[in-house]
């Protein structure tokens, strides 16, 4: 909302949301395609254009889990430094060093939940932990925004670095609701696949945006062009109420990322074999070294460029913008070429050239905000 101001705000997210319903239901319509279910998306890529494509397809979606993984440890860095500055004012507790300690809690967590699967109660913690913070966020929020007298809310900086932002800010929102990973996680939905799978995105669109929808208005109504990325680095109030939404968000977080960092660990399992007991010697030594090294990278990335805002522009631009509107346009243009109209047709090309444009200068624009941030936080700054 701050690089976009009111007006510009609440379309973009309007428009975040409709495109991302739209791209996704078309990635849900191909969900059987050629007579076979299609569980991942590199397999439904390989299937239309051949093995090149599942290769492309799949580093671009480790591109897109790797960074999102570095968002979310930067995120869970940031929770943790503010817990420590709640009670202790001395400033040694750095966000590098925050971070670190984050790193090692997602990989502890990663190591002791071998499979997916195994998720299950935490799935259900997870969404606890997500409530107690728009909960406690929104009611201080109300709280501030009732009690200040006037707020700023023009969109900061100079003409060129606004133009910048707001490109940047729209990677951002697209970012925002998208994962590059839909059939994923509809693996298991049963039949109607298609049906259900749209029933599903339906209610994460409509019903689901609401809590992300009222914490972002009321943040911004909140504080205006002065709010924080992280908005309980905002909000004023009791440090006990302050002290449990900020470790809510962190636990949270810690969860959120092993759910987005599973693709990438039943990868590495599958091709090195891993079967059987998850305490096994073998099973348990591999968790620790590959998981705990692909984590490591992780953490030193976002203490090395603790830049969340900057991060998830750079994720929508790379990945987010390819994978979830550029290659499910194309893709679904490929598969039922013979049954759509010229009209149609035009529809989806228009629909891959623009977005194509959009990764471009979004990149761009997302680079240049992490070089400028660089520049004026240093590189492990504590921000």
């Amino acid at each position: 909302m701050v690089p976009l101001g009111w007006i510009g705000g609440v379309i973009g997210l309007i428009l975040a949301t409709a495109i991302s319903i739209y791209a996704n239901s078309l990635i849900a319509k191909l969900h059987e395609f050629g007579g076979r279910r299609h569980i991942r998306y590199r397999d439904l890529a390989g299937f239309v254009y051949g093995q090149k494509a599942y290769s492309l397809t799949w580093a671009l979606q480790y591109v897109n889990l790797f960074m999102i993984n570095t968002g979310y440890i930067i995120l869970a860095g940031e929770a943790l430094k503010a817990v420590y500055v709640l009670f202790w004012d001395n400033n040694a507790m750095k966000l590098p060093y925050c971070i670190a300690i984050s790193g090692v809690v997602c990989a502890m967590f990663a190591i002791g939940i071998p499979h997916l699967s195994a998720l299950r109660i935490w799935l259900g913690f997870s969404t606890f932990f997500s409530l107690v913070y728009i909960v406690i966020a929104i009611v201080l929020s109300v709280r501030d925004g009732i009690k200040a007298s006037s707020r700023d809310y023009s969109i900061p900086g100079s003409t060129t670095s606004k133009i910048f932002t707001i490109i940047g800010a729209a990677a951002n929102l697209v970012f925002a609701f998208n994962t590059g990973m839909l059939p994923e996680i509809q693996a298991t939905v049963r039949q109607p696949v298609v049906k259900n799978m749209m029933k599903a995105l339906y209610f994460q669109f409509t019903v689901g945006v609401f809590p992300m929808y009222a914490v972002t208005f009321i943040g911004y109504w909140a504080y205006g062009s002065g709010t924080a990325t992280y908005l309980l680095d905002s909000v004023t109030g009791p440090v006990g109420v302050k002290a449990v939404a900020n470790i809510a968000a962190f636990l949270q977080t810690v969860i959120a990322l092993h759910i987005f960092a599973s693709p990438t660990y039943e990868y590495l399992d599958t091709r090195h074999g891993i079967k059987g007991s998850a305490l096994a010697f073998r099973n348990l030594s591999f968790r620790v070294m590959v998981r705990g090294g692909y984590l490591a990278i992780n953490t030193f990335v976002a203490a090395l460029l603790p830049f969340l805002g900057d991060f998830m522009s750079l994720t929508g631009a790379v990945s987010t913008f390819p994978l979830t509107f550029i290659l499910a346009n194309h893709m679904y243009l490929v598969a039922k070429e013979n049954k759509l109209t010229s009209l149609q047709k035009s529809w989806h090309w228009l629909n891959v050239c623009f977005f194509g444009c959009m990764s471009a200068a979004a990149a761009v624009a997302a680079l240049r905000l992490i070089a400028v941030d660089s520049k004026t936080y240093h590189l492990f700054a504590d921000i």
